[in-house]
């Protein structure tokens, strides 16, 4: 303490500021460092000098305390500042939001309550945060009467409060209340932001209203919002899942309209709607495991303060040993909540055995108690890290504790033991979960039917019946789904089934171009070019709105077969038709001719695509990367992967697994060796064939030493991602 008395002593000797303000930063400094026991002693300190201590000082004692979880103390200050007359509606406000954090949100009420029995008018913020938590919890009612009552006592809502209110109606599907609010914002003088309308977006696409999506961009659109990419993708990505092709290119061509007559004062955008038209034939290459873990759509605002997850995670990825972990997280300040270790262990999933260790930790905390959804993380960490031991105790400690088992904690189970190629268990999960009384979501019945579709694991008998028990329940299987389903069927030569597949589509709302394109893909990459030709020809006209993915498909599977006159008689027939190449057709032909070793034709498709303004994908520079390594061009494609990284995209797993594959085959394990750690510190979990393939080819180079570094290496990552007792 002396020293800040003497820091404080400078500020008001040498700067001259004075001294109620040098207090009160002083004051406000330590409670922001969680610091209470020492900002208790400084009030102390100022009484003992005489110094008055006003509202502001005690507001920011009562917030560090609220903040500490030390809510019984800030109390005690409320009653002091009641006592002097000092209190007004910020500062319940204050422990109101303490109390959210806590998740005790009857605690929050009563004291709600009780403020206005005080006849002190609770804020603005009070009032969101209060009918933000009653929407999370389904009291829309609840929620709808806050807001008429803030209304109703003059209280001015702003754009937080009413988006929060916009929120609260679509999750009812109360479109026109929806509207009729966020409306009232020009009536209250209140220009609508950014924000408040890309909340409004995504709660629209989580109830999948499309019209309304429109509605809503047109009105960003005529109140001079600039409608940024990002929301373009949110819509396009929700589009896709649906399979609503029409949509998608409605909004594909308000994008291009955008980004050529732009908003006055925005600056003209670069044309990148070519390689927009690529998601659809590229997403299937995303990890199945990356997308599940990632949401369209978090509709309120989270109920943590983000510096304590920062300040948690850099804990947990800071030491492999517990012990050290855990005197670390004793010596914090932090009140924890479910959904703030909710976003602890999705974040720190790749410390998998200290994201283990802190749940067990933290349930035994006092003033806290798990979820369903922390469970549920917990599952996922475990069986992500092939602990499915680990994996199924929790589950079974869950339902001892009378936590409620949910689809969710099922589909999590069935999904891990797929990815892992264990199918068989899946499947029992599966019944198990059936048995149990819990009805299948569309996801759980999306993730077993992929994983029993994958060449780890495959059980195509087993596949079909889910698939048809799937739509016999009502569950419509998304674009992700299908393009595995029937790439499997015809993989295996099972077309009846996989032309079964896509005429079951159009009864469940896909259009007929899109159910054909992705049969004539599947067909294709299965190396069944004269089916897929046939289908062409049969379909016409009918699929004229997907001709660029189809000739794509053609092209490809053709160059597939070695067949390279018949694939440029194709792509001429594509510029003939007015279609331009896409960066999938440009990538095969690239692809075709760096396996022929043909560079410099390779070099002159992929200088010719960036002039017609296609922008090359992470799949083209791997196949670059693949080129040049077997031409034994080592240091051109270690130039490519460099580009990659400074430049972007960056790498991906299937990007660092070839090129480890490739280097090896060149004696270049050593080099490889390094990319492994390179993987794992750019969050990408190396797997057990890019340890075996860079373990024996250092071996086979006679670098013994360091092949045993390697083999150390994947035993510290299995116990890194493990729950060791």
């Amino acid at each position: 303490m002396g020293a800040i008395h003497s820091v404080a002593e400078d500020m008001m000797r040498v700067c001259q500021t004075p001294e109620h303000i040098v207090y009160g930063y002083v004051l406000k400094s330590l409670c922001i460092s969680g610091r209470i026991r020492e900002a208790l002693e400084w009030i102390r300190d100022l009484k003992n000098k005489d110094v008055t201590i006003d509202a502001e000082y005690f507001e920011t004692l009562v917030k560090g305390l609220c903040r500490a979880g030390r809510i019984a103390d800030a109390l005690e200050i409320i009653d002091i500042m009641k006592k002097k007359q000092l209190i007004d509606g910020k500062v319940y406000g204050i422990i109101i939001n303490g109390y959210l954090r806590r998740n005790d949100v009857s605690k929050a009420l009563e004291m709600f309550q009780s403020m206005k029995e005080s006849e002190h008018l609770p804020m603005t913020s009070t009032y969101t945060e209060l009918m933000q938590r009653l929407f999370r919890l389904g009291e829309y009612e609840k929620g709808c009467m806050l807001y008429d009552e803030m209304l109703e006592r003059g209280v001015e809502p702003d754009t937080v409060a009413i988006t929060a209110m916009v929120a609260g109606h679509i999750s009812q599907n109360r479109i026109s209340e929806a509207w009729k609010v966020f409306k009232s914002m020009e009536d209250m003088g209140i220009r609508p932001t950014w924000k408040s309308f890309s909340v409004f977006i995504k709660e629209l696409c989580k109830i999948s209203k499309t019209d309304e999506i429109f509605n809503v961009l047109n009105e960003m659109r005529a109140s001079k919002i600039d409608v940024q990419d990002e929301i373009f993708d949110w819509v396009i990505s929700y589009m896709e899942k649906k399979g609503d092709v029409g949509s998608i290119e409605k909004i594909k061509q308000m994008q291009r309209i955008h980004e050529l007559y732009p908003q006055e004062g925005e600056s003209p955008r670069t044309d990148a709607s070519k390689e927009q038209e690529l998601n659809m034939e590229l997403n299937s290459n995303q990890s199945e495991a990356v997308r599940m873990d990632c949401h369209l759509v978090e509709p309120l605002p989270r109920n943590y303060d983000e510096h304590d997850l920062q300040e948690i995670c850099r804990i947990l990825s800071s030491s492999t040993d517990w012990c050290l972990i855990q005197e670390a997280l004793e010596k914090c300040n932090i009140q924890f909540t479910p959904d703030l270790v909710v976003e602890i262990l999705h974040n720190c999933n790749m410390h998998g055995s200290a994201a283990l260790h802190f749940f067990s930790w933290v349930g035994k905390q006092a003033g806290f108690s798990h979820t369903t959804e922390t469970y549920n993380m917990a599952i996922k960490i475990a069986g992500r890290g092939k602990d499915f031991k680990h994996m199924r105790n929790l589950f079974y400690e869950m339902r001892r504790r009378g936590y409620s088992i949910t689809s969710d904690t099922w589909t999590i189970m069935i999904m891990q033991y797929g990815r892992a190629g264990l199918t068989e268990i899946a499947l029992n999960i599966f019944g198990e979960m059936k048995a149990n009384g819990c009805n299948p979501t569309g996801s759980t019945y999306k993730y077993l039917i992929i994983n029993l579709c994958s060449r780890k694991g495959r059980k195509v008998d087993e596949a079909v019946k889910i698939f048809d028990e799937m739509i016999h329940a009502g569950h419509i299987p998304d674009k992700e789904l299908v393009e595995a389903y029937v790439g499997c069927l015809c993989k295996v030569g099972r077309l009846l089934d996989a032309k079964k597949c896509t005429d079951s589509l159009l009864r469940v709302g896909f259009t007929i171009p899109l159910s054909h394109s992705m049969y004539i893909r599947a067909l294709c990459r299965a190396g069944k070019l004269e089916e897929a030709q046939a289908l062409v020809d049969e379909v016409g006209a009918e699929g004229s709105t997907l001709d660029q993915y189809t000739y794509g498909s053609l092209v490809h599977g053709l160059l597939q077969k070695g067949r390279m006159e018949e694939a440029m008689t194709k792509v001429d027939s594509m510029r003939q038709a007015g279609i331009n190449p896409t960066v999938h057709v440009y990538t095969s032909l690239m692809a075709h001719f760096l396996k022929a070793k043909q560079i410099e034709r390779a070099l002159e498709v992929f200088q010719k695509m960036q002039q017609e303004g296609c922008q090359p994908t992470i799949v083209t520079y791997s196949e670059l990367i693949r080129g040049y390594m077997n031409m034994g061009k080592v240091s051109d494609a270690w130039n490519i992967f460099h580009r990659m990284k400074l430049k972007g995209p960056l790498p991906d797993f299937k990007t660092y697994s070839m090129f480890i594959t490739s280097l090896c085959k060149a004696n270049s394990s050593e080099e490889a060796m390094q990319l492994i750690s390179e993987m794992a510190s750019n969050g990408i979990t190396p797997s057990t064939v890019n340890f075996r393939e860079v373990f024996y080819g250092l071996n086979r180079e006679g670098k013994q030493d360091l092949a045993r570094s390697v083999l150390q290496q994947k035993l510290a990552l299995r116990s890194k991602r493990k729950f060791l007792t």
